[in-house]
């Protein structure tokens, strides 16, 4: 029963998912106050990250193709009710396990979110711009990242009830999303197999599986950057560039998160192929910029130089996802991008557990260091693998 034409489904998918990664971001300007007035420790802070990671990748993986059978609208109902329940755990954090907590239903959230909304996204495509539909995919998330981040930043900066007001805010606004849910069309008809579907299958259809490995390289190299600016965005704001102000700790978390969506404008523009090679160029360029700049301790030039790294993010990351998702049947989109954010979310939370384990003995330079490693690796992947691939068909053509 697909209604590609319904805008309003395609504005309420839209929203919602902002929505549900907006409140994800709301907690990360508060680590500051967690950590000065509570006494969480860095470790705390990146278990918080991982605890993340993990709720998304569980529900991705176990309930992702559950849109599939009980329709778009009552799992993404679903999913911002949780969001909402997650935030009402963050009124009270003076210890790490409401925190803890708190961040694993935002990840079952957001993993639901991924596909049951991202879905219901590309189900409604073809009522807006071609090019808007990839955008939403590939920078929605790191969208509402960045106004949750932002918005987080000046309420606790400025605002009274630091802890609470955000939270407040949120849950008003996830109520106002559910509603447009619920007055959104229904793009899929109800099936049975929702039990047999909460096995993991991670199968991919043929085009998709063709382009998953150079894919997936992107994923991890462009999602762990993220993570580590997730859990250390404040650490790094207030040690290595010299600001205590929760505002600026949300600018550094939100200066790569907010011009992903500039870089999935350009990628629209160009062969997905095309958009993931140069992307990824441009996001290795711009990653050891940014440790130039993190090392000088200059906050402006920073914040600079992360925008610049959030466009080549969205650049490469539109364009994988492109490759992955273009000609897909209907049925095959949920499970698709479920594997695509399973594997987003599983490459930004095991660098993250390991850079919060690295952060008991090395400086946070000495950490984001090996993120730059991580990028001229997968740099080097993207590039060599296909030159590899003809040349083995060469030889096997002589």
């Amino acid at each position: 029963m697909e209604n590609s034409g319904n805008r309003l489904s395609f504005i309420a998918a839209t929203a919602s998912l902002l929505m549900v990664y907006l409140a994800s971001a709301a907690p990360i300007p508060l680590y500051g106050i967690y950590r000065a007035e509570d006494a969480l420790s860095y470790t705390d802070l990146s278990l918080s990250s991982v605890f993340y990671f993990a709720g998304a990748v569980s529900a991705l993986v176990i309930f992702g193709r559950l849109s599939n059978h009980f329709g778009r609208r009552p799992v993404a109902l679903l999913s911002v009710a949780m969001t909402a329940l997650a935030c009402l755990l963050f009124f009270n954090v003076h210890s790490a396990t409401p925190l803890l907590a708190g961040r694993l239903l935002q990840g079952l959230s957001c993993g639901l979110a991924s596909t049951a909304l991202a879905s219901w996204v590309v189900d409604c495509a073809s009522s807006v711009p071609a090019w808007l539909s990839p955008a939403v995919l590939s920078t929605g998330p790191m969208t509402g990242l960045t106004i949750g981040g932002i918005g987080s930043g000046f309420l606790v900066e400025y605002a009274p009830l630091p802890r609470q007001l955000i939270f407040m805010i949120v849950i008003a606004l996830l109520a106002l999303c559910a509603l447009l849910i619920i007055k959104g069309t229904e793009t899929i008809d109800a099936k049975p197999g929702a039990l047999g579907s909460l096995k993991p299958d991670l199968k991919l259809p043929a085009t998709a599986r063709r382009a998953f490995p150079l894919a997936a390289v992107t994923f991890v190299c462009t999602w762990s950057l993220g993570g580590f600016f997730q859990a250390f965005g404040p650490a790094m704001a207030r040690e290595q560039l010299h600001s205590a102000s929760a505002l600026a700790a949300a600018l550094v978390f939100a200066s790569i998160m907010a011009p992903g969506a500039i870089g999935a404008s350009l990628a629209g523009r160009t062969h997905a192929v095309k958009a993931q090679r140069l992307g990824m160029l441009s996001f290795t360029v711009a990653v050891m910029a940014l440790l130039w700049t993190l090392d000088m301790g200059n906050l402006t030039a920073f914040l600079i130089v992360s925008v610049i790294t959030g466009i080549a993010q969205g650049t490469v990351l539109a364009g994988s996802i492109q490759t992955m998702v273009s000609d897909l049947d209907i049925t095959e989109r949920a499970g698709v991008l479920s594997v695509i954010y399973a594997t987003s979310y599983t490459g930004a939370a095991i660098p993250t557990l390991l850079a919060g384990k690295m952060s008991e003995h090395f400086s946070l330079l000495s950490v984001a260091s090996g993120y730059g490693v991580l990028a001229l690796a997968g740099c080097a992947i993207v590039f060599i693998t296909p030159l590899f691939s003809r040349n083995h068909t060469t030889n096997e053509t002589c």
